[in-house]
């Protein structure tokens, strides 16, 4: 039985109760966005390229330096748990335009017509989007060891640095599906998320503490959800690294902004299809 004939259930079957149907409903959706990524990994490969060359040439460059103040770490230990963070945000950030595609195809009008509700589809897309980062997590965490990168690697760490992962990219791209539910055509959405995707990462403490900002940009850095995921990353990531807000702040934002987007998102879903 597919994916979308598990979602489009006959209305004979029995009902399960409401919170077990949206689980189920979300994860159907999340396990046929994951069998696309099984057909071709290919997007995943070329995506490594881009951290390979901020940790390899920037890091570096910025590394001998010493422009840069880290307090007791070395910026390419500073540096990894951010080029991690903007990895997963550059492929969450353009997640909605395969829902672009979808509605194109007749795809998302299928999803609309099924008994599943709006929040448990958008809700399946935003985990199957901060599950597909957890590759290009392992790939960053591959190349920091062989860079030579202080990395904790103890089993608490590596859920908590997946977690985040996860939270943080499932909040990006449900902000990348509710832009797509605004713009509606690919080449705006390309547009309007290559705006977005710089400003996001150079407004955060991706590739440079907080305190060195100007106070105009610390402010918007401190409404910025990716500095949040940034922070956990470090402290979670990193030995000898201490974060800058609580670790419970940091998952709290992120949960938070995940769940008010899905609920933006599940009110402008059907609108794609107009």
């Amino acid at each position: 039985m597919t994916s979308l004939e598990r979602v489009v259930r006959p209305a004979a079957w029995a009902e399960p109760p409401a919170p077990l149907r949206f689980v189920l409903d979300a994860w159907t959706i999340t396990e046929g966005e994951l069998r696309k990524l099984r057909h071709d990994p290919t997007e995943l490969l070329t995506r490594a390229v881009q951290p390979l060359l901020w940790l390899l040439v920037f890091g570096q460059v910025m590394a001998q330096t010493r422009a840069i103040p880290t307090g007791n770490l070395g910026y390419i230990d500073f540096l990894a748990p951010g080029i991690l963070a903007q990895s997963a945000l550059f492929s969450a950030i353009f997640f909605g335009i395969a829902v672009i595609w979808e509605r194109d195809l007749g795809v998302l009008h299928k999803y609309l017509v099924s008994p599943a509700s709006r929040s448990a589809l958008v809700t399946g897309k935003a985990l199957a989007g901060g599950l597909r980062s957890l590759v290009q997590a392992a790939m960053v965490y591959a190349l920091a060891l062989v860079m030579g990168v202080h990395l904790q690697l103890d089993p608490l760490s590596l859920v908590g640095v997946c977690l985040v992962v996860v939270l943080g990219s499932a909040a990006f791209a449900t902000f990348s599906l509710v832009i797509a539910c605004l713009v509606r055509t690919r080449e705006r959405f390309m547009g309007i998320g290559q705006i977005l995707t710089m400003p996001l990462f150079f407004a955060s403490s991706a590739i440079y503490p907080i305190a060195i900002m100007p106070g105009w940009l610390q402010v918007i850095a401190h409404v910025n959800p990716l500095t949040y995921q940034v922070d956990a990353l470090r402290g979670l990531m990193i030995q000898g690294s201490t974060e800058s807000f609580p670790l419970a702040l940091d998952f709290g934002v992120l949960a938070f902004t995940t769940v008010v987007l899905i609920a933006i998102a599940a009110r402008l879903y059907p609108r794609l299809a107009q």
